[in-house]
């Protein structure tokens, strides 16, 4: 990056926005089974991370993971028919929203298992490099990933061999209904400092201030300078998960809710815009999410019979079941 690009950021922000109401739609019509868990609120951390990313750098996300692979480049239209569970989908139907994943933009999967995403990340960005690829890699998690043994081993291990992973904390206050306060002893920081990592803690809200840290770790990380961590605070304006919607569970005040809902980050983006470029951006990217709505309803639902392929990475077709 040779230095911000505001309009940019800014769609990116407005496209994962309206990709998960749309999405939401979609859940309460029935088209999505299972529901969503919504990125709404935390736009700014993938789009300012994977701003500072190149198309040929790595990245892998969370159960919250939408933002990631938009972010990231991945088609919308292919994506929101992933969800739908679509043949048409990234992933033909059988990834859905909590593992979605395009190796063609760099996104190596979304991953349900918390904590699991930094030790995949870990390990492919460092095979990579073995083969000699120039590639930096960003592991997206949540403040409730950060007690998770395979999270720390991932810290240890790239410490210890010099792996340019970025490990990019969304501190939303919350591991599902659990306040963070009371879930995690010392800091979050303080994880990987006791690594030897690097760590810095930024505003999550601004895409910009975002980008800026994101840019200055993958600079020192290309360079040789290891991995580090940047814990973004955020806060998520809608529920863990759709399910939510119906159960109505009460474990955040109110008022947090609407002063958490004051510092948006598609509104602090887009006040860096004249009206007239603001206006233009929401136009597109309303026509791209109308037309994804309509590729990914048109897509067939796979074939029950073909359940079982793709299983194997020989291409092997495993043995159905039996009496």
């Amino acid at each position: 990056m040779t230095g911000p690009d505001p309009a940019a950021l800014y769609r990116t922000v407005r496209l994962i926005r309206r990709f998960e109401e749309r999405a939401i739609e979609l859940v309460d019509a029935g088209e999505i089974v299972g529901g969503i868990h919504p990125y709404l609120g935390q736009e700014g951390i993938a789009a300012g991370v994977c701003a500072a990313l190149t198309a040929g750098d790595l990245v892998t996300g969370t159960h919250r993971g939408h933002g990631h692979v938009l972010a990231k480049g991945a088609d919308p239209a292919r994506m929101l028919a992933e969800l739908c569970g679509r043949v048409t989908g990234l992933n033909r139907g059988r990834g859905g929203s909590m593992h979605a994943a395009d190796f063609g933009v760099g996104v190596l999967g979304a991953n349900a298992i918390v904590g699991a995403a930094g030790a995949i990340l870990t390990g492919a960005v460092w095979e990579r490099r073995r083969r000699g690829a120039d590639l930096v890699g960003a592991t997206f998690f949540g403040d409730g990933a950060v007690n998770e043994g395979m999270l720390l081993e991932a810290f240890n291990l790239a410490a210890l061999w010099r792996v340019p992973v970025l490990f990019v904390c969304e501190n939303n206050g919350y591991a599902t209904t659990m306040p963070v306060a009371g879930a995690v002893a010392g800091t979050i920081a303080g994880r990987a400092e006791a690594f030897g990592m690097p760590a810095t803690a930024v505003d999550g809200q601004d895409p910009e201030t975002v980008r800026a840290a994101a840019a200055a770790a993958v600079a020192r990380m290309r360079a040789g300078g290891g991995p580090e961590l940047i814990e973004a605070h955020t806060y998520r304006f809608d529920a863990h998960h759709t399910f939510e919607h119906r159960v109505r569970l009460d474990y955040r005040p109110p008022q947090e809710v609407a002063d958490g809902r004051t510092r948006d980050p598609v509104e602090i983006a887009g006040a860096r815009l004249d009206p007239a470029t603001r206006a233009e951006i929401d136009a597109s990217v309303e026509a791209v999410l109308a037309a994804a709505v309509d590729f990914a309803l048109a897509g067939p639902h796979p074939d029950p019979a073909t359940a079982l392929d793709h299983l194997y990475a020989s291409g092997l077709t495993a043995r159905t079941g039996g009496g």
